[in-house]
C-alpha cells in the first residue's frame, strides 16, 4: 500500500467515526425532537464523499442510503419513527462494522450482511451487494506513529525556548560568577601585601614613635581601600546569591513546564485504542442472538498510550461480561418490564484529575446470594448462622480475587474465574482501583479509576515502624490528628467519629504498619495524639495510623515487586538518598482490613456513600429549575426537612444526572419553564425511558393555565403545583403523599 494510501485510510478512520458518533447522538434525541437533520443530512452526504475517495464502495453504498433516507426526512416524506431510527442505528452499525473489516482484516467478516433496508429510492447505477472491499490496513507492515495536535507541538516549542532562556540567563550568571573570583584573589593578594608591610611597620615602629606615626598614616588610605572593596564585593555576592536562586526557581518552573508539555505530547485520544470496541461488542451480541445497542462516551479524552494498552483487555473483557453474561435475551428483559433491546455504555471521563472508565449495563446485576455462597464454599467467608448478612460492599469485593467464579445461574461473574482478578491486577499496576456495584434499578457497573499517565504519580509520603511508604494522593481523603482520649473502641478495636459527607461515620483506626508487616504493632502517638491518613474504597472508610506525615511528590513509579507484600504494593519510588519506598494500593489495604476484620466490616463500621437501596433512610430529591434563587430555596426547605437534594439547571442537565447513575434519585420536582429543555420535555423523556418511567416527577410553574397542568397530568406528572400560591407547607405535603 502506498503511502498515501495509508495515509488517507487513517484521515477516514478518524472522519468515519466523528460522524457516526455524531448521528448516534442525534438520534438518541430524536424522540425528543431536538435532532438538527439538517446536520445529520450532511454528515451522511459527507460520509458518503470520504468513502468515495478512500475506493470503499460498500460504506458509500450504505452511506448513500442513509443521505437519500435523510433527505426525505427533510423533506416531509419520510416520518424519523421508531422502526425508522432503529434501522438507521442498525445501518451505522454496518458501516463501522464494514470499515473495521477493512482497517483490521483480522477480524470477523462482515461484508457478506446485507445492509438492512431503507425507505429511499435506489442509486443509480447501483453497485453489485457482494463487492468487498478488501484493503490491507494502514497500520501493516509500518512504524508506530503518533498524532500530535498541532498546538501542543507549539506550547511544547515556547516552553522549550522559555527554558533556554533561562539557561542562556544561568550562563551570565556564570561570568559574574568568574569575575567576582578574580576580584577575590586581587584582594587576597592585596592583604597579603599589607600584612608584609604591616609588619614590617611594627618593625619599625619599635625604632622611634614618630616613624611609627608616619608608617600607620601611610597604610590608612590602602586600608580603607581594602575596607571598601570587601563591602562592595560582598554587596555583589549577596545579589548574585539572590539572582541564582530566582534563576534556579525559574529554570524548575520552565523544565517542569517542558515536561508537562511533553507528556500531553505522549498523550493519545482514547479511540485509538477503544475505538473498535463497539464494533466487537455488536459482533458478540449477534452471535448470541441479542440485540444490544452500544454507547460510547468520551472516546475523545485524552490519555498516555500505555495506560490504555494496558486496560485494552480487561475492558474488552468486561464489555464481552455485560453482552455475554449480563444482558438477558429479548424475552427476558420483555418479562421483566424492560425495554427488548439490552444497552452497554462505555464512557470515559476526567474526575479529579483521574481517569474514570464506567463500563455499565441494564442486565441481570450481580447476585449478592450466589456470591456470598460461593466464598463460604472457597473458604473466604465463614458461615453466618443467624448472624446479619455480609455487607453489599464487602461481598462485591471478593469477585476480584484470582480463581472466584460464581459459575451457574448468574453468568455475570462467571467464567474460568480469572476475568475480573485480571482486571483488577491491571488497575494495581496502574497505581489504580476497580469497583463493582449494582445499577439500580436494572445492571451492573464497573469503575475503573487510574492515572492519566503511567510512570509519574503524585505520591503521600509518610513513616511507619521506621519505613518510607507512598499512597496515592487521589486516595487521600483527610489528613487527621484525633486525640487519643476521643477514640471510641469496636468490638475491642479502636475507632474515631468522623464527619464525612454532613454524616457522623465510626471509621476504624488501623495502624499501617499492622498491614504492611508488623501484625500486633500498637497505634503509633505522640503527645496524645494520633496521625492519620483517612482513605476511602468504595463505600468503605479507613483511617491509617503513621508515625510521620511527609510532603506531597510527584515520583516515577516502578512497577517493583515486593516480597511479602505483593498483595499490598503497586511500585517504588526512589527517594533523595537513593533508597526505595513502596507505594501502597490504597484499595488493596481496605479489601486487607476487610478480609481480616469481617466481623467489624459485617457491622458496618466505617461504611459511608452508597449502599442497598432497602437500608437507605434520607430520600434524595431532584431539584430542577434554572433560578439559581428558586434552586436555593427549594433546596433549603427540603434539606431541613432531612431529604437529600440534587440541583440541575434545566432538564438536559437533569437527564445527566438521572442517567449516568451516580446518584438514585427518588422524586424530581422541575420547573415547567427551562431553557434547552423544559420540565413537559423532561418529563416525557422520563416516562419514555424504560429505566426511570416509574420515578416520579412534580411539575412546578408561574402559569396557572388549566391546559398546562392538564398537559402535565397527561404526560404522566405525579403533582402539579402552581407558584403563585407556593406554600413550602403544601409543596411537603404533596412530597409526602407521592413517596
Amino acid at each position: 500500500m502506498t503511502d498515501i494510501r495509508k495515509q488517507l485510510l487513517a484521515a477516514f478512520e478518524a472522519e468515519h467515526r466523528e460522524h457516526l458518533d455524531a448521528i448516534r447522538s442525534a438520534l438518541d434525541h430524536a424522540n425528543r425532537g431536538e435532532i438538527d437533520l439538517t446536520d445529520v443530512f450532511r454528515r451522511a452526504h459527507s460520509l458518503k464523499g470520504a468513502a468515495r475517495a478512500v475506493d470503499l464502495p460498500s460504506v458509500e453504498e450504505v452511506a448513500h442510503q442513509l443521505e437519500a433516507l435523510f433527505s426525505q426526512v427533510l423533506e416531509g416524506r419520510q416520518s424519523l419513527d421508531e422502526p425508522t431510527i432503529a434501522t438507521v442505528r442498525r445501518n451505522l452499525d454496518l458501516i463501522e462494522d464494514l470499515v473495521a473489516g477493512v482497517l483490521k482484516p483480522s477480524a470477523s467478516p462482515v461484508g457478506t450482511q446485507p445492509a438492512p433496508a431503507l425507505a429511499t429510492a435506489p442509486r443509480e447505477p447501483e453497485p453489485s451487494p457482494a463487492k468487498a472491499d478488501t484493503v490491507a490496513s494502514p497500520d501493516a507492515g509500518g512504524s508506530s506513529y503518533l498524532r500530535v495536535a498541532a498546538e501542543q507541538m507549539e506550547e511544547l516549542s515556547t516552553s522549550m525556548h522559555q527554558l533556554l532562556t533561562q539557561l542562556q540567563a544561568n550562563e551570565s550568571l556564570d561570568d559574574v560568577l568568574r569575575q567576582i573570583e578574580i576580584e577575590i584573589r586581587g584582594l587576597r593578594r592585596s592583604w597579603d601585601q599589607l600584612q608584609e608591610q604591616m609588619s614590617a611597620s611594627c618593625v619599625a615602629a619599635q625604632q622611634g614613635f614618630i616613624s611609627g606615626q608616619r608608617s600607620a598614616a601611610s597604610f590608612t588610605p590602602r586600608l580603607r581601600d581594602f575596607d571598601q572593596g570587601l563591602k562592595g564585593l560582598f554587596r555583589r555576592i549577596s545579589a548574585v546569591t539572590r539572582d541564582r536562586r530566582q534563576s534556579s526557581w525559574s529554570i524548575e518552573q520552565a523544565a517542569r513546564q517542558v515536561r508537562e508539555n511533553i507528556d500531553r505530547v505522549s498523550l493519545v485520544s482514547a479511540e485509538t485504542v477503544f475505538g473498535g470496541f463497539g464494533h466487537m461488542v455488536r459482533e458478540i451480541a449477534r452471535k448470541a442472538d441479542r440485540d444490544v445497542h452500544v454507547r460510547s462516551i468520551g472516546l475523545d479524552i485524552q490519555v498516555d498510550r500505555q495506560v490504555l494498552q494496558t486496560l485494552k483487555d480487561p475492558v474488552m473483557h468486561l464489555l464481552r461480561n455485560a453482552v455475554s453474561h449480563g444482558a438477558e435475551m429479548p424475552h427476558e428483559r420483555i418479562a421483566k418490564g424492560k425495554a427488548e433491546r439490552a444497552e452497554v455504555t462505555l464512557e470515559l471521563a476526567s474526575r479529579g484529575g483521574r481517569l474514570v472508565i464506567s463500563i455499565r449495563d441494564d442486565g441481570r446485576g450481580p447476585d449478592l446470594a450466589r456470591i456470598e455462597q460461593v466464598a463460604i464454599e472457597r473458604g473466604l467467608l465463614q458461615p453466618r448462622g443467624s448472624s446479619p448478612p455480609p455487607m453489599m460492599d464487602q461481598l462485591l469485593s471478593l469477585v476480584f480475587m484470582p480463581g472466584f467464579s460464581t459459575a451457574g445461574e448468574v453468568d455475570r461473574l462467571s467464567g474460568r474465574g480469572i476475568g475480573l482478578s485480571v482486571v483488577a491486577e491491571a488497575a494495581r499496576k496502574l497505581q489504580g482501583s476497580v469497583l463493582l456495584r449494582p445499577r439500580y434499578p436494572h445492571g451492573t457497573e464497573v469503575l475503573l479509576n487510574v492515572p492519566f499517565t503511567a510512570a509519574r504519580q503524585p505520591l503521600l509520603l509518610l513513616e511507619a515502624e521506621g519505613r518510607m511508604f507512598g499512597l496515592p494522593a487521589h486516595a487521600v481523603e483527610r489528613l487527621l490528628r484525633l486525640r487519643t482520649e476521643s477514640l471510641e473502641s469496636v468490638e475491642g478495636r479502636p475507632a474515631a467519629r468522623i464527619e464525612i459527607g454532613g454524616q457522623d461515620v465510626v471509621v476504624p483506626v488501623v495502624a499501617l504498619a499492622a498491614l504492611t508487616g508488623s501484625p500486633n504493632a500498637p497505634l503509633p502517638t505522640e503527645a496524645g495524639h494520633v496521625k492519620a491518613v483517612l482513605v476511602r474504597h468504595g463505600s468503605r472508610t479507613c483511617a491509617f495510623a503513621v508515625n510521620a506525615l511527609h510532603d506531597v511528590r510527584t515520583m516515577l513509579v516502578s512497577d517493583v515487586q515486593a516480597i511479602g507484600l505483593n498483595d499490598l504494593v503497586s511500585g517504588t519510588v526512589l527517594l533523595d538518598d537513593e533508597m526505595p519506598a513502596l507505594v501502597l494500593s490504597p484499595d488493596r489495604l481496605i479489601e486487607h482490613w476487610l478480609t481480616n476484620e469481617s466481623r467489624l466490616a459485617t457491622g458496618g463500621l466505617g461504611l459511608t456513600g452508597w449502599v442497598q437501596e432497602e437500608e437507605r433512610q434520607a430520600r434524595t430529591i431532584l431539584v430542577v429549575d434554572d433560578s439559581i434563587t428558586t434552586r436555593t430555596l427549594e433546596k433549603s426547605i427540603l434539606e431541613a426537612q432531612g431529604y437529600e437534594v440534587v440541583l440541575s439547571v434545566d432538564g438536559i442537565d437533569a437527564l445527566h444526572v438521572l442517567r449516568s447513575g451516580e446518584a438514585m434519585i427518588d422524586l424530581v420536582i422541575a420547573d415547567v419553564e427551562m431553557p434547552r429543555m423544559d420540565g413537559f420535555g423532561l418529563l416525557q423523556a422520563i416516562k419514555n425511558d424504560p429505566r426511570l418511567s416509574a420515578l416520579p416527577v412534580i411539575l412546578m410553574t408561574s402559569r396557572a393555565d388549566p391546559e398546562d397542568v392538564r398537559k402535565g397530568l397527561d404526560l404522566g406528572a405525579s403533582a402539579y403545583i402552581t407558584k403563585q400560591k407556593f406554600d413550602q407547607r403544601e409543596l411537603l405535603a404533596t412530597i409526602g403523599q407521592v413517596l
